[in-house]
C-alpha cells in the first residue's frame, strides 16, 4: 500500500489511527491513506517526544496481534508517528503446566486425553528430577481451527476448554498432579515498581509497547518521581508512594491497596530499592520478580561494582528471581554473565551490568507471562 511504502513499513501491514489518543499535526496534507502525511510532524499532545536523538524501529512480524508504535526519522526529526501496525489476529492457544510424583505413563495419559478431546499439540516439554522423584510437564495446543478441535460437518471446530477441564480434573486427582491451565486470550495484569534507576523500567515498557510482553500494565509504582514522565509517555497511570522507615507500614498498605484495586497478578521490581515485608511477599507467592547484580554475597553494599573492580574480577553478572521472605534468596529464573578485563573501568562495569540486568529481567518476565515456569523447593523449571 502507498502509505506503507512512504512510511518504510513492510508490505502487508495495516495502518490504523491509534485509539484513545489525541494528536496535533502541523503542515499536514492528505497523502497517507486518509490520514495526515507521513512527512508531517505528528506529536502526542500529552507526551511529546525528544527530537534530539532520532531512531528508526523496524516492526517484527513475529509478534501477532500486537500494535507497534513506530519512532521514524522524518525531516531530521524523531517523532512518534500516529500510526499503529497490526499484523494479524493472534492465534489462540492454551497451555497446561503440571508437576507431580514421577511414574510411568504420565505423558501418555495427558496426551491421550488431549487427543480424545480433539486437540492437536503444538509444543510439549517435560523434565524429571530423579533425586526427588518429581515429574514436570508443559503442553501447549491450539484453541481454534483444525488444530484446535477437529471439524464438525467439514467446518473447523473450536476446542472445548471447559469440557477438557472437567475431564482432566479426575485424572489430575488420581495422579497427584498440581496443574495450571491458561488460555492466551487472557492477558495477565502486571504492575511495575522502581526507584531511581530507570534502565530496566524503560526496557520493559518498550518491549511491552512493541508486543513482546503479552500482558496489561495498569499501574507503575515508585517511591520517587523520576519515572513519572516515562509512565506518562507510555500512557500508564503512575502512583508515587514515598517510603521511609517511619511510614513503611502505611506505604505498603497503600501499595497493596493499589495492586488489589488494579487486580494485579504479577509484580515486577524493576530496580526497586526497598525491601518488601513478609506480609507483602505472602500476598504474591511466586508472583514477584526481582533483578540484581550477581556479586551477592561477595560484594554487598551500595557500591558493588567499585568493590568488584578493586578486587579485579573477570566476570560480572545479573540474576532475576522470584521474591521470598529471605532477601535475594528466592528461586532463580534467569542469570547471565559478561567477561571483563583489566582495561575495563568502574563505569564500564556499571554499563555492562545494566545491560545484563535488562536482559535477564525481560527474559524472566516474558517466561512468566508465557506460563513457562514451574517452582518447586527453591528452584525453577523453565520450559523453553
Amino acid at each position: 500500500m502507498r502509505a506503507a511504502a512512504q512510511c518504510g513499513v513492510g508490505a502487508g501491514a495495516e495502518l490504523l489511527a491509534p485509539p484513545d489518543s489525541a494528536f496535533r499535526a502541523d503542515g499536514a496534507d492528505e497523502s497517507c491513506v486518509g490520514m495526515r502525511s507521513c512527512t508531517t510532524r505528528l506529536e502526542p499532545v500529552e507526551a511529546q517526544c525528544d527530537r534530539k536523538n532520532g531512531s528508526r524501529t523496524t516492526p517484527k512480524k513475529g509478534h501477532k496481534d500486537s500494535q507497534m508504535w513506530l519512532s521514524v526519522w522524518v525531516s531530521g526529526e524523531s517523532i512518534l508517528a500516529a500510526l499503529a501496525v497490526v499484523w494479524r489476529e493472534d492465534e489462540r492457544f492454551c497451555s497446561l503446566l503440571i508437576d507431580c510424583p514421577d511414574r510411568k505413563g504420565l505423558v501418555a495419559r495427558v496426551a491421550g486425553l488431549l487427543y480424545e478431546r480433539g486437540a492437536n499439540i503444538l509444543h510439549a516439554d517435560q523434565h524429571q528430577d530423579h533425586d526427588l522423584g518429581l515429574f514436570f510437564m508443559r503442553v501447549e495446543w491450539a484453541l481454534d481451527g483444525p488444530a484446535g478441535g477437529g471439524a464438525v460437518d467439514g467446518v473447523p471446530a473450536a476446542f472445548d476448554l471447559e469440557g477438557f477441564k472437567a475431564a482432566f480434573a479426575p485424572l489430575a486427582t488420581e495422579l497427584g498432579m498440581r496443574w495450571r491451565l491458561s488460555a492466551s486470550a487472557r492477558r495477565p495484569r502486571m504492575a511495575l515498581f522502581c526507584s531511581q534507576y530507570l534502565h530496566c523500567m524503560a526496557d520493559l515498557l518498550h518491549r511491552w509497547r512493541t508486543g513482546e510482553l503479552g500482558c496489561e500494565i495498569p499501574v507503575i509504582v515508585s517511591n520517587h518521581c523520576d519515572v513519572e514522565r516515562l509512565a506518562s509517555f507510555y500512557g500508564i497511570p503512575f502512583e508515587h508512594v514515598p517510603m521511609t522507615a517511619a511510614t513503611r507500614v502505611e506505604a505498603e498498605a497503600r501499595q497493596l491497596e493499589l495492586l488489589a484495586r488494579h487486580e494485579v497478578e504479577l509484580v515486577v521490581l524493576a530496580r526497586y530499592m526497598q525491601i518488601l515485608s513478609s506480609e507483602f511477599v505472602g500476598r504474591y507467592p511466586a508472583a514477584i520478580i526481582n533483578v540484581h547484580h550477581s556479586f551477592l554475597p561477595a560484594f554487598t553494599g551500595a557500591r558493588p561494582y567499585h568493590a568488584a573492580h578493586a578486587r579485579g574480577v573477570k566476570l560480572i553478572g545479573a540474576t532475576s528471581h522470584y521474591v521470598t521472605e529471605v532477601l535475594d534468596d528466592g528461586p532463580i529464573i534467569e542469570q547471565d554473565v559478561a567477561r571483563i578485563s583489566h582495561r575495563d573501568q568502574v563505569e564500564d562495569l556499571v554499563a555492562r551490568g545494566r545491560d545484563l540486568e535488562r536482559m535477564v529481567l525481560s527474559r524472566a518476565v516474558r517466561w512468566h507471562l508465557d506460563r513457562r515456569i514451574l517452582c518447586y523447593g527453591n528452584k525453577t523449571v523453565v520450559f523453553d
